[in-house]
């Protein structure tokens, strides 16, 4: 039997979940609609549906999963070094990318609220959940493994946007490492998604 089955496999069950449920949410997000706007949908999935299992299945503080403010002070700082670095960028490829300016530019109603729902949830599935569940089983290499899925669910988005988001998602895996913390990460992002809109549209 040992012949055809090989070594008993030994697995974290944490890690299983985190990996199975997140991957069936990604798949789930692209196929269906549950409600009138995605980005409640995004909501429910990728904030409340992880902060629940983390709290009734896993039995643990949602603060392991870097849902607190951790290192405040070190998140402003990398927080505005991160809007600094990545404004005039975002305005270049907002302002002169054609694929850019057809895919944002339909999403300039609701702003900054719509973004701020959407990326709430996103960053706290992969900044969070993902992240810190994989940093414990697998150390640093965490940083790059939880930005594979990331860099997957960006595609249908622009070219240049895709292409990038493996580093990205390292990026802002390596600010919640750093500060212990999801939110900085998301108030990145949430000012990258908002002013890439606004520059799309031509509002800025």
């Amino acid at each position: 039997m040992k012949f055809l089955f090989g070594e008993k496999l030994r697995f974290d069950w944490k890690v299983v979940v985190v990996t199975v449920v997140s991957t069936l949410l990604l798949i789930v997000d692209h196929y269906y609609t549950f409600t009138a706007w995605k980005y409640w949908d995004r909501f429910l999935f990728y904030f409340v549906a992880p902060l629940l299992l983390t709290v009734f299945l896993f039995r643990e503080n949602p603060k392991n999963y870097g849902f607190t403010f951790g290192d405040w002070k070190l998140g402003l700082t990398y927080t505005l070094l991160g809007i600094l670095i990545m404004a005039p960028i975002i305005y270049l490829l907002g302002r002169y990318s054609g694929g850019m300016k057809i895919y944002y530019m339909r999403l300039l109603p609701g702003l900054p609220w719509t973004t701020f729902l959407d990326l709430i949830g996103w960053e706290f599935f992969f900044r969070g959940w993902i992240l810190f569940a994989y940093l414990r089983r697998f150390g640093h290499d965490a940083l790059w493994l939880h930005a594979v899925p990331f860099a997957l669910a960006h595609i249908g988005k622009p070219d240049i946007e895709t292409l990038s988001t493996i580093f990205g998602g390292f990026a802002f895996g390596w600010v919640a490492y750093r500060t212990k913390s999801f939110f900085w990460p998301f108030l990145i992002h949430w000012f990258i998604s908002t002013f890439v809109i606004l520059v799309a549209s031509g509002a800025v």
